[in-house]
């Protein structure tokens, strides 16, 4: 089965203020590991698989390099592709402290320990309370490509089909070295990918995961380069959820 997905971003004025999901979708805010995670759910099917989308890291510093005080992303790049998603089961997931900010969100959260243990936790928690059981497709945009790979690799009982990445961020230590940031001292990260089937789109423009950096990582088998994209300006191109 395929996603067409047709998208001529203007990502700046994305902002969530000015985005309104499709009829279908539900906001639903859940709680798990202390944090209200924001979540938008087209539930239709008990038994069928679920498309899970998680969220990247959002604004977590500003031009300055200062961290924000509020990591929600403006951009609806991967919103727009979650809510075009025509599967019977999907879920659009926001990460901790973004759209929604709890009371236990330090900046922290989407700073150095973005990936730290109790983010996952949170999130592997969110994941199994929405799957309910479901056979799960991730799919996970720069950060979340992290996140997904994490929770999967944290969460065996997890039946997981599928790991789909977006302009992936699949290893941070590689990634702040590269140029030249602060580690990411508190949080995890992933030695091997985990053993799923996966596939992995790269935009051939990328300059926030440049390209050399994910065929470091996944090597040249289950990638797909996309032409003239950029890291959240991917045009038209298709998912492919086959088996």
């Amino acid at each position: 089965m395929f996603l067409r997905i047709f998208l001529i971003l203007l990502l700046l004025c994305g902002c969530v203020s000015t985005w309104h999901a499709p009829d279908d979708f539900l906001f639903v805010p859940v709680k798990s590991g202390g944090y209200e995670i924001a979540t938008w759910q087209k539930i239709t099917n008990s038994t069928d698989e679920i498309h899970i989308y998680i969220e990247g890291d959002g604004r977590s510093f500003d031009s300055r390099g200062r961290p924000n005080y509020d990591p929600t992303p403006r951009g609806t790049f991967l919103r727009n592709i979650a809510t075009s998603d025509n599967a019977a089961n999907v879920v659009y997931i926001a990460r901790p402290c973004q759209f929604i900010m709890s009371d236990s969100c330090t900046k922290s959260d989407w700073t150095d320990g973005r990936f730290s243990q109790k983010i996952i936790d949170s999130m592997s928690g969110a994941v199994k309370g929405i799957a309910n059981g479901r056979p799960i497709i991730f799919i996970g945009y720069s950060g979340g490509a992290m996140i997904s790979g994490l929770i999967i690799e944290n969460t065996p009982e997890l039946n997981v089909k599928n790991w789909i990445t977006i302009a992936g961020v699949l290893n941070h230590a590689d990634w702040t070295e590269y140029f030249g940031d602060t580690p990411l001292s508190h949080s995890l990260d992933m030695d091997d990918l985990p053993q799923v089937k996966q596939l992995h789109y790269i935009a051939e423009k990328d300059e926030v995961v440049p390209l050399e950096l994910t065929k470091k990582w996944v090597g040249e088998e289950n990638v797909i380069i996309i032409k003239n994209a950029t890291h959240d300006a991917f045009g038209d191109f298709d998912i492919d959820f086959s088996d």
